[in-house]
Protein backbone atom coordinates (compact mmCIF):
# COMPACT_ATOMS: atom_id res chain seq x y z
CA UNK A 1 0.00 0.00 0.00
CA UNK A 2 1.23 3.77 -0.99
CA UNK A 3 0.94 6.53 1.85
CA UNK A 4 0.50 9.60 1.42
CA UNK A 5 4.33 11.73 1.32
CA UNK A 6 5.95 14.15 -0.63
CA UNK A 7 4.58 15.29 -3.77
CA UNK A 8 6.66 14.91 -6.56
CA UNK A 9 6.55 18.45 -7.18
CA UNK A 10 9.55 19.69 -4.77
CA UNK A 11 13.23 19.23 -4.84
CA UNK A 12 14.72 18.21 -1.72
CA UNK A 13 18.16 19.40 -1.30
CA UNK A 14 20.36 17.93 2.18
CA UNK A 15 22.60 20.47 3.32
CA UNK A 16 23.87 21.36 6.58
CA UNK A 17 21.69 23.18 9.52
CA UNK A 18 23.83 26.57 9.05
CA UNK A 19 23.39 26.81 5.52
CA UNK A 20 19.73 25.76 5.65
CA UNK A 21 19.58 28.73 7.79
CA UNK A 22 21.10 31.31 5.94
CA UNK A 23 19.96 29.90 2.59
CA UNK A 24 16.36 31.01 4.12
CA UNK A 25 17.04 34.15 4.87
CA UNK A 26 16.61 35.50 1.39
CA UNK A 27 14.41 33.15 -0.10
CA UNK A 28 12.28 35.68 -1.75
CA UNK A 29 15.61 36.58 -3.59
CA UNK A 30 16.73 32.74 -4.38
CA UNK A 31 13.03 31.97 -5.95
CA UNK A 32 13.72 34.68 -8.21
CA UNK A 33 17.02 34.02 -9.47
CA UNK A 34 16.66 30.56 -9.78
CA UNK A 35 13.29 30.79 -11.91
CA UNK A 36 15.42 33.71 -14.28
CA UNK A 37 17.75 30.84 -14.76
CA UNK A 38 15.27 28.46 -14.99
CA UNK A 39 13.64 30.96 -17.56
CA UNK A 40 16.63 31.43 -19.66
CA UNK A 41 16.84 27.63 -19.88
CA UNK A 42 13.58 27.33 -22.06
CA UNK A 43 12.15 25.33 -19.13
CA UNK A 44 8.77 24.76 -18.02
CA UNK A 45 9.10 24.40 -14.45
CA UNK A 46 9.10 27.43 -12.26
CA UNK A 47 9.83 27.36 -8.53
CA UNK A 48 6.84 28.17 -6.09
CA UNK A 49 8.87 28.85 -2.71
CA UNK A 50 11.26 27.43 -0.71
CA UNK A 51 11.30 26.03 2.68
CA UNK A 52 13.08 24.17 5.48
CA UNK A 53 12.76 20.88 6.57
CA UNK A 54 15.14 18.46 8.73
CA UNK A 55 17.65 17.27 6.06
CA UNK A 56 18.09 20.90 4.46
CA UNK A 57 15.59 22.45 1.78
CA UNK A 58 12.42 21.86 0.17
CA UNK A 59 11.82 23.41 -3.24
CA UNK A 60 8.33 23.45 -4.78
CA UNK A 61 8.07 24.03 -8.30
CA UNK A 62 4.55 23.92 -10.50
CA UNK A 63 5.81 20.79 -12.10
CA UNK A 64 8.07 17.82 -11.77
CA UNK A 65 11.60 18.97 -12.24
CA UNK A 66 13.70 17.02 -15.02
CA UNK A 67 17.39 16.08 -14.61
CA UNK A 68 18.32 19.50 -16.16
CA UNK A 69 16.25 21.70 -13.92
CA UNK A 70 17.91 19.64 -10.89
CA UNK A 71 21.22 20.57 -12.81
CA UNK A 72 20.46 24.36 -12.60
CA UNK A 73 19.45 24.65 -9.31
CA UNK A 74 22.08 22.55 -7.81
CA UNK A 75 24.92 24.87 -9.58
CA UNK A 76 23.04 28.13 -8.39
CA UNK A 77 22.41 27.08 -5.02
CA UNK A 78 26.54 26.02 -5.10
CA UNK A 79 27.28 28.97 -6.10
CA UNK A 80 25.46 31.21 -3.46
CA UNK A 81 27.48 33.21 -1.11
CA UNK A 82 25.30 32.31 1.71
CA UNK A 83 26.34 28.49 2.24
CA UNK A 84 29.46 26.25 2.37
CA UNK A 85 29.19 24.38 -1.01
CA UNK A 86 30.72 21.42 0.53
CA UNK A 87 28.01 20.73 3.27
CA UNK A 88 25.34 20.64 0.14
CA UNK A 89 24.23 17.37 -1.69
CA UNK A 90 22.91 16.89 -4.47
CA UNK A 91 19.40 17.61 -5.47
CA UNK A 92 16.70 15.12 -5.61
CA UNK A 93 12.93 13.86 -6.10
CA UNK A 94 11.12 12.34 -3.27
CA UNK A 95 10.43 8.88 -3.68
CA UNK A 96 7.84 7.05 -3.28
CA UNK A 97 7.50 4.99 0.43
CA UNK A 98 5.13 2.13 1.02
CA UNK A 99 4.98 -0.73 3.70
CA UNK A 100 4.86 -4.31 3.37
CA UNK A 101 2.74 -6.25 6.25
CA UNK A 102 3.81 -10.18 6.76
CA UNK A 103 1.15 -11.62 9.23
CA UNK A 104 1.60 -15.02 10.75
CA UNK A 105 5.13 -15.72 11.28
CA UNK A 106 5.74 -17.42 14.73
CA UNK A 107 7.14 -15.08 17.19
CA UNK A 108 10.34 -16.97 18.41
CA UNK A 109 13.36 -17.48 16.23
CA UNK A 110 13.46 -21.08 16.66
CA UNK A 111 10.20 -23.03 17.69
CA UNK A 112 12.57 -24.46 20.86
CA UNK A 113 14.30 -21.48 22.12
CA UNK A 114 12.92 -18.24 23.38
CA UNK A 115 14.05 -16.09 21.93
CA UNK A 116 11.99 -14.16 20.26
CA UNK A 117 13.06 -12.20 16.56
CA UNK A 118 14.14 -8.64 16.30
CA UNK A 119 14.32 -5.93 13.55
CA UNK A 120 17.90 -6.78 13.46
CA UNK A 121 16.90 -10.61 12.78
CA UNK A 122 14.05 -9.64 10.01
CA UNK A 123 16.70 -7.33 8.30
CA UNK A 124 18.75 -10.31 7.87
CA UNK A 125 16.28 -11.92 6.45
CA UNK A 126 15.57 -9.51 3.91
CA UNK A 127 18.85 -9.38 2.75
CA UNK A 128 18.96 -13.08 2.07
CA UNK A 129 15.81 -12.79 -0.30
CA UNK A 130 16.37 -11.37 -3.95
CA UNK A 131 12.99 -9.85 -3.88
CA UNK A 132 14.56 -7.07 -2.12
CA UNK A 133 17.60 -6.54 -3.62
CA UNK A 134 16.45 -3.20 -5.33
CA UNK A 135 14.21 -2.37 -2.12
CA UNK A 136 15.74 0.01 0.28
CA UNK A 137 14.39 0.38 4.19
CA UNK A 138 12.61 3.49 5.04
CA UNK A 139 12.97 2.81 8.65
CA UNK A 140 13.64 -0.63 11.16
CA UNK A 141 11.23 -3.01 10.98
CA UNK A 142 8.62 -3.27 13.57
CA UNK A 143 7.46 -6.55 15.53
CA UNK A 144 4.14 -6.66 16.95
CA UNK A 145 2.70 -9.57 18.56
CA UNK A 146 -0.76 -10.62 17.78
CA UNK A 147 -2.16 -10.84 21.63
CA UNK A 148 -0.23 -11.21 25.03
CA UNK A 149 -0.62 -15.13 24.86
CA UNK A 150 -0.48 -15.63 20.97
CA UNK A 151 2.77 -17.21 19.40
CA UNK A 152 2.43 -15.39 16.55
CA UNK A 153 3.27 -11.85 15.42
CA UNK A 154 3.38 -9.02 12.70
CA UNK A 155 6.01 -7.10 10.71
CA UNK A 156 5.39 -3.70 9.55
CA UNK A 157 7.95 -2.96 7.10
CA UNK A 158 8.33 1.20 5.77
CA UNK A 159 10.21 0.38 2.34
Amino acid sequence: MTMKGLSRKQIIIPMSNDNNNAFIKNSVAHVANINRLLRNAKSEVAVDYIRSNPIGLSIVTNKVALQLDLQIISQYIKKSKDINELQVEEPHLPQLKSYLKIIGILYYSNGKSQECLNSSDVKAILKQNQIFDDIKLASRPRIIKVSPKSDMFIIWIDI
